[in-house]
């Protein structure tokens, strides 16, 4: 379900409360707690957080016109998604969160390539979300995105 909403605030009143209250208290979150460098917007539907093209101006190599893609946030016809490309990246920084979420809600992740998913707001893990955020920079992104993205078309 991609949303059609120009802006966030628009998003939002597209929402049901409950999904509203959940994602505004995802947004500050990150919010609060994503790298410098990083930028909100709508993208792909959903709000997102990117490296802006004044950083990165090669943008998305499948778009490069839209900026780099890092995390978006979105509230789906069933659940509340959470995407972030270093968990889809990164084997251990998965591990790492799939374990801690697992320990504090005793049951598994509901999650596949980047995507989390959580069909009831307490389910929600706002502090991992935090914690996670935290782990990676807009530099060590980057750096991370090229490494991929080329060794990948090396092989294609």
């Amino acid at each position: 379900m991609q949303s059609k909403a120009k802006n966030i605030d628009d998003y939002l009143k597209e929402l049901p409360e409950d999904r509203k209250i959940a994602i505004s208290k995802l947004r500050e979150v990150i919010n609060k707690n994503i790298p410098e460098g990083f930028q909100e917007c709508m993208n792909y539907g959903m709000i997102g957080y990117v490296i802006p093209h004044s950083i990165y101006p090669a943008g998305y190599h499948c778009t490069p016109e839209l900026p780099l893609p890092f995390a978006n946030i979105a509230s789906q016809k069933n659940f509340i998604a959470f995407y972030h490309m270093g968990l889809y990246g990164n084997p251990e920084l998965f591990e790492w969160f799939k374990t801690e979420y697992e320990k504090q809600f005793s049951k598994k992740l509901d999650a596949g390539k980047s995507c989390s998913r959580f069909k009831k707001v307490e389910h929600i893990p706002y502090e991992l979300i935090g914690e996670l955020m935290q782990k990676i920079s807009v530099e060590d992104y980057i750096k991370f995105y090229e490494l991929t993205y080329k060794n990948n078309t090396k092989t294609k």
